[in-house]
């Protein structure tokens, strides 16, 4: 049941870590951890691990977010193509 509470909520919010879920939802980290792996196995999230440092203290967490999404495209001017440029 957690996993699927889960799931709506990176459905609803994108890319998220498992501390911002498990706050969010209410649900302790080791259970939205669990649900994670589950979620992992069956294919419908993807995960990496991060480390991140607030002062000198060290912080160990996951990174997910719904398997096959593709962030769309951020807004604004975009490089156009380069001409062929010869130096002779």
């Amino acid at each position: 049941m957690q996993a699927d509470q889960v799931l709506s909520h990176l459905k609803k919010h994108g890319q998220l870590l498992d501390l911002e879920i498990a706050s969010a939802t209410g649900i302790p980290l080791t259970q939205v951890r669990r649900s994670l792996a589950e979620l992992t196995t069956r294919g419908e999230i993807s995960q990496c691990s991060v480390t991140h440092f607030n002062g000198n203290k060290r912080v160990d967490g996951f990174q997910c977010r719904i398997s096959g999404y593709v962030p769309p495209v951020a807004p604004g001017r975009k490089a156009g193509p380069t001409k062929n440029v010869s130096f002779d």
